[in-house]
């Protein structure tokens, strides 16, 4: 692997350990700078998503920062929402899924910019249901779409005004179903490199726990701020993406 590869890569593991959203840049940096096909690299990233997931999972749950009892919620949901979006790859246009996710992105984003930072956990807004379904939304999108899990439900929970470490928490745990379940699925398949997923476990975990360390050390509104920057920004990104057409199964 290249030293400007390596060093995106550490830097995709910093966002998500830091503001959940971050390994929707990993796929297309390994198809660019490393020149390896999509085929290989998306299976080998949710290898890696498991090792961000746990570490992340180990220092947001450290700090007090996970509310287990939601993360159980979404991770029902998860679970079947991924089998769901693995099945269902073959007839739905990722366009039309890249265009969906990036519009809430923006708008998500956007109205995170607009709105105040939450000081206290609001697990109590949000019902069961609304946690499962929102899991199961998020498992089905990234299944479908090769994304990480965080992409998906950290936009959701803040619409829903869900506490910002709370909802980077659940992001943090909902990565290890669905990327546990997405490696089964391509293993199943044959399609796995595990010496580049391990490599790729490897370096996002130790971009991953530097980014869960720091985000808990930064001000709260400055977080917001960047995470709904960071929505806004990857958003608009793919959706360009998609008018110059761009391809992500190729």
């Amino acid at each position: 692997m290249a030293l400007p590869l390596i060093f995106v890569v550490l830097f995709v593991g910093l966002l998500i350990g830091g503001v959940g959203i971050g390994g929707v840049l990993l796929v297309p940096a390994l198809k660019f700078l490393g020149e390896i096909p999509l085929h290989t690299a998306i299976p080998a990233c949710m290898v890696g998503y498991i090792a961000t997931g746990l570490i992340g999972s180990m220092v947001f749950g450290r700090q007090g920062s996970i509310n287990w009892q939601m993360a159980i919620k979404v991770c029902l949901g998860a679970l079947p929402g991924a089998f769901i979006g693995a099945w269902a790859l073959q007839s739905v246009s990722a366009s039309v899924l890249e265009a969906a996710i990036a519009v809430l992105l923006v708008f998500s984003g956007i109205n995170a910019l607009k709105g105040t930072p939450q000081i206290s956990t609001a697990g109590a807004m949000v019902s069961n249901q609304f946690l499962v379904i929102s899991g199961l939304v998020t498992g089905i999108g990234s299944a479908l779409t090769g994304t990480g899990g965080p992409l998906l439900l950290i936009p959701i929970l803040l619409f829903r005004r869900v506490h910002l470490l709370t909802a980077i928490g659940l992001a943090q745990v909902i990565q290890i179903p669905i990327s546990f379940t997405a490696t089964l699925g391509n293993l199943v398949s044959g399609s796995v490199d595990f010496r580049l997923g391990l490599l790729l476990g490897f370096l996002l975990a130790l971009g991953s726990f530097a980014g869960a360390k720091l985000v808990h050390a930064l001000p709260l509104a400055a977080v917001k701020k960047s995470v709904a920057a960071m929505m806004v920004l990857v958003g608009v990104a793919m959706l360009l993406r998609i008018l110059l057409g761009f391809e992500t199964s190729e």
